[in-house]
């Protein structure tokens, strides 16, 4: 009974990881296709230069 509850917790836990891991390369993706519209549509400074998208 237990070396089967151990193979099914390590099933989830497999899954969860694999859930987690998915989700975090959708939001990567997201993030850079953001990231590069940033560069993009960034708006005209002062004397017609392009300025920094970003605050920092």
């Amino acid at each position: 009974m237990i070396p089967l509850l151990v193979v099914l917790l390590l099933a989830l836990i497999l899954f969860g990881a694999g859930f987690a891991l998915k989700a975090l390369w959708w939001i990567a993706v997201i993030v850079l296709v953001v990231w590069a519209l940033g560069f993009v549509f960034r708006s005209a400074g002062t004397g017609g230069r392009r300025g920094r998208w970003y605050r920092w």
